[in-house]
């Protein structure tokens, strides 16, 4: 049996989303033609309170793409320092856009109001112009934690308040919403935009949908053609997308409690250190000083499992739509046998 636990990108089409593949309608989505990619982008708008979406390529064209809209040369974003817009984009704010960043730190990958406020710039020639602020929920990087209602609302009414533009990288927003048992409608008129991603946690192969104001969609739209991302029959995976909204959303709540066991059991390993918090499907632990992550990740590559390295000395597992009961007692038995 082969445990494949790197990301929950790694997932299958279902039969029943392939059934869905095959029989899609499609067109020339770049002269706006293919019905499958606007019930896609309508579907998604509609369940977040938005006024249209945009189907791109991957979730990193949608947060940059957000970036360009939103801002100006010489403006400024800020974000948490484990944001994946910092740490995982290539640097693509100052590429694209050609902004400067502030990071805020903040327990569990989250930032405050009280932050924000103080992040703005005052109006001088020599500082860039604070624009927007970027928040990630889940965060990937510190383990799947993720904003509740209450707090979302009051980093909504602060940038409001401050004339600041807000963008959501919800790459895993349903696994906070399923965490938090809030519905996407409750988001309706905190963002100005929202990043949605299909290819994660609901186990479509292909794509994000950029979601925002109609003005906001077109110029979007634009700049995803400059980005390359223009796509052409893309009906056919959109329909993966539509089928797993439809189908793979409330099942996230068993990814929840599978990556809850990997953590229990981790607890109690000898040689591991220790391990962040479980929150949703995201597990990450740190290995004791002697043990090397190559080493460990050798020996679980040995019983069939894959994990990957997060860090110098720092494992992720990240559960997801073909991570079994089965596969989670393989690969609780391969843990118990990993001892020096």
């Amino acid at each position: 049996m082969i445990v494949d636990l790197r990301s929950d990108t790694v997932t299958q089409p279902t039969p029943g989303m392939l059934q869905a593949m095959f029989a899609a309608k499609t067109g020339d989505d770049v002269f706006g033609e293919d019905p499958t990619v606007a019930a896609l982008e309508q579907e998604c708008a509609g369940m977040f309170g938005m006024e249209a979406g945009l189907f791109c390529p991957s979730g990193t064209m949608a947060n940059q793409i957000a970036i360009k809209v939103h801002t100006q040369p010489l403006d400024e974003v800020v974000c948490h320092e484990a944001s994946h817009i910092y740490q995982y984009e290539t640097g693509g704010y100052a590429y694209h856009s050609g902004v400067a960043i502030k990071l805020l730190q903040g327990p569990e990958g989250r930032i405050t109001p009280q932050q924000v406020m103080a992040s703005v710039n005052p109006r001088f020639d020599w500082l860039p112009q604070t624009r927007l602020v970027v928040i990630e929920n889940t965060c990937n990087k510190t383990g799947g934690s993720f904003y509740n209602l209450h707090q979302m609302q009051e980093l909504s009414k602060t940038c409001y308040n401050h004339n600041l533009l807000l963008h959501l990288d919800g790459a895993r927003i349903f696994n906070a919403l399923q965490a938090i048992n809030a519905q996407p409608q409750q988001l309706k008129g905190m963002f100005n935009s929202i990043s949605v991603c299909l290819s994660k946690g609901l186990g479509a192969p292909v794509g994000s949908v950029l979601l925002g104001s109609t003005a906001f969609i077109q110029q979007a739209r634009r700049v995803r053609k400059v980005m390359g991302g223009g796509m052409r029959q893309a009906g056919y995976l959109a329909a993966a997308g539509i089928y797993a909204l439809q189908h793979h959303i409330n099942r996230l709540e068993e990814d929840h409690q599978r990556a809850k066991q990997l953590e229990t059991a981790l607890q109690t390993h000898p040689l591991v250190a220790a391990v962040l918090k479980v929150y949703t499907n995201i597990v990450i632990f740190e290995l004791l000083p002697q043990v090397t992550v190559a080493w460990f990740l050798n020996q679980l590559a040995q019983h069939g499992v894959k994990g990957i390295q997060f860090g110098p000395n720092q494992i992720r597992f990240v559960t997801h739509l073909d991570f079994t009961d089965d596969m989670l007692q393989h690969t609780l038995t391969a843990l118990t046998h990993i001892t020096r």
